[in-house]
């Protein structure tokens, strides 16, 4: 069967950094970051201390706890080792870091590299050279380790804090089943299965990446304030950057009904209709989205983007353009199902007034905050946790609080796992000292 193209993104990690959390109103280009309350971070911190490992029944995937250390681990263990009578061909997994409880393997580092030099040529095409497409392929990979040590620190960090993101995946499940016009969950499955990839292993990185947004939102998002003076400086300092055509921000709830019978359309139509209504009584739009909404953009409170007069259908052009800042149209039916278009902004053509251009730059002003606030925010996890790397990976992984100890001893294979997929140790760590 055809591979899906929608999997590829969400099978290997993505860089931390990248991920913003979900905004709640777009601005005139990108969606707002709004600036939430501050709160006081949770008291359950993760305690410095060597975990307890367990070996693995099964050959583990990305996040999956390591088999335990032994006292004759070896760091230079790098070939095959193979028991007496042992078949040729199996394949032994090489660790490459230890994160509290969980691995990350070569295998797993391999895919974040591909991913890597991928999203940068796409973000390259058409605008570079040969030369300047390999540096920026590289300087993606350089770093392909310490996110993938990003990423599990914060899905871990999710899971203690008891965050359930079940919900969100069964819906983020389904609205990759209906972009690739799929029947139900089983066809997904078997789709995903036919691609060549482990069905447990889509659904949990599916799952981590929405812990690991959750957890940036409430432990680094939250703690993010902007100022007024800080906006309006910006504004006045920035002017000529608000000159804009007539455009609308837009977000939506989607009910499909591909693939429905006659007889549920009705029924549907109503759902889209409840949902219009519970908006005028002054529910909020954009969590009706998230928890209703069958669109793509579902998770992002139906945000839709920013359009120009000649971007939307006549018929959808005619609609919204008439509407003001927070007006809503009634429910439209299309060929895909019903729509409930939400104008969060109406943008008149010429220079933009500050208080249209605001939520812009909140969300400009938002970001240039984030990325140094969550990279001292994961240097505290790093501190706070069990962190190995290999020999050889620090620089790749932006270091480790522990140290590998070589030893000259027979390097030690776990027991042979299901698939005839073994793990390599690599060596015995050292906390460091208190």
């Amino acid at each position: 069967m055809k591979k899906l193209a929608l999997f590829a993104g969400l099978l290997l990690a993505v860089p931390m950094l990248a991920q913003n959390p979900p905004a709640q109103n777009p601005p005139a280009q990108n969606p707002p970051a709004q600036s939430p309350p501050a709160q006081n971070p949770p008291a359950d911190q993760p305690k410095l201390e060597q975990p307890k490992l367990e070996e693995p029944e099964t050959a583990p995937a990305a996040n999956t706890p390591a088999p335990a250390p032994t006292k004759k681990d070896n760091p230079a263990a790098i070939k095959p080792v193979k028991k007496s009578g042992e078949a040729e061909g199996k394949v032994i997994e090489e660790i490459v870091a230890r994160v509290n409880n969980e691995i990350i393997t070569r295998s797993e580092l391999d895919k974040a590299k591909s991913s890597a030099a991928e999203d940068a040529q796409q973000s390259c095409a058409g605008k570079c050279t040969p030369e300047q497409l390999q540096v920026a392929q590289e300087d993606a990979q350089k770093y392909a380790l310490r996110d993938l040590i990003d990423q599990s620190l914060l899905s871990q960090r999710g899971k203690d804090m008891d965050i359930n993101v079940e919900a969100d995946v069964i819906k983020q499940l389904d609205q990759i089943r209906q972009q690739n016009k799929l029947k139900d969950l089983d066809d997904l499955e078997k789709a995903v299965t036919a691609s060549g990839v482990n069905w447990d292993d889509f659904k949990n990185n599916i799952k981590n990446r929405l812990l690991t947004q959750e957890v940036i939102r409430r432990e680094v998002g939250s703690h993010i304030t902007i100022t007024h003076e800080e906006a309006t400086k910006y504004y006045e300092e920035h002017k000529k950057d608000f000159i804009k055509p007539e455009q609308v921000a837009l977000s939506a709830i989607e009910i499909k009904t591909e693939g429905k019978k006659e007889s549920e359309i009705p029924e549907l139509k109503a759902k889209a209709q409840k949902l219009h209504d519970r908006v005028n009584e002054g529910e909020d739009f954009g969590e009706l989205a998230k928890r209703f909404s069958d669109g793509a953009t579902a998770q992002q409170g139906g945000y839709l983007g920013v359009y120009k007069r000649g971007e939307l259908s006549k018929e959808l052009e005619d609609i919204v353009f008439k509407l003001n800042k927070n007006q809503m149209t009634d429910v439209i039916e299309t060929k895909q199902g019903f729509l409930v278009l939400k104008v969060l902004e109406h943008y008149d053509e010429g220079q933009q007034p500050f208080d249209k251009a605001e939520n812009e730059i909140m969300d400009h002003l938002y970001n240039e905050k984030m990325e140094p606030a969550l990279r001292e925010y994961l240097k505290t996890l790093r501190e706070q946790s069990y962190v190995v790397i290999k020999p050889g990976y620090q620089e790749m992984a932006g270091g480790g609080n522990s140290e590998i100890q070589e030893v000259n001893a027979t390097p030690e294979v776990t027991k042979e796992k299901k698939g005839h997929k073994k793990y390599l140790l690599f060596g015995k760590s050292t906390q460091p000292k208190s």
